[in-house]
């Protein structure tokens, strides 16, 4: 039958979430970081999750698709909530690691403090400096963080589930006082995550510089699944 769907840009979507938690019906996922339409079935075209994109990566499309199932939905939604209540990214699983030589590297953190709500807004170690902004889970899912990302950087670390702040405003009063070269942010596939990445493309338009921004996600498991 031809009814009304949502369709997804992948170009335009930054992978913050924010329309799967949107979707009551469950029919949106994170697939390699980044929002896709699981089951026509699912969609009931009613779009709650259009006003929620902050990138408007979502719109209607009419096309041959399968008829709305509420049945199906409640089946699902019923089966999830035995399974797990609570944020998709806090889910318990298990990882299967990989095995590797056991050896020691030196650290290479250069400043501290390290936490957002922590960090000075002027600081001399900030001047002319590459900025790495990290999501608190990244460098624990990434075996060689320190090497690949915080080598040659200042660091900051956050997450936005757990600090009760905007740290837009904190972030954008350092870029903003600052001779930051370039902002790196590595954040998990996760949907909190996602706030992270907001608060600083907010920042960054705040502080009315032009800083080039590097965004790399990080899989549960520790692989790059996108970097740009």
């Amino acid at each position: 039958m031809i009814r009304r769907v949502i369709q997804i840009d992948k170009d335009k979507c930054n992978g913050c979430g924010m329309c799967v938690h949107a979707c009551h019906e469950g029919a949106i996922e994170l697939v390699n970081g980044k929002a896709q339409l699981m089951r026509d079935d699912y969609c009931d075209g009613l779009g709650d999750c259009l006003p929620n994109c902050p990138t408007g990566a979502i719109s209607f499309i009419e096309r041959e698709a399968a008829a709305y199932d509420e049945a199906a939905v409640k089946a699902a939604q019923k089966a999830k909530n035995q399974a797990f209540s609570g944020c998709p990214g806090s889910a318990p699983r298990r990882i299967e690691t990989r095995g590797g030589e056991n050896v020691h590297a030196p650290a290479q953190l250069s400043n501290w403090p390290v936490q957002i709500r922590l960090a000075p807004v002027k600081a001399a170690y900030f001047d002319g400096a590459d900025l790495l902004v990290a999501a608190d889970c990244s460098a624990y899912a990434y075996g060689n963080f320190h090497n690949d990302f915080i080598k040659g950087r200042v660091t900051l670390v956050g997450c936005p589930k757990l600090d009760p702040v905007d740290y837009a405003e904190k972030l954008g009063e350092i870029l903003a006082v600052n001779d930051i070269k370039s902002v790196t942010l590595t954040r998990m596939q996760v949907p909190c995550c996602g706030g992270l990445q907001m608060a600083l493309t907010r920042a960054i338009a705040a502080a009315g510089k032009k800083i080039p921004l590097h965004v790399v996600t990080i899989s549960n498991s520790g692989e790059i699944l996108e970097a740009n």
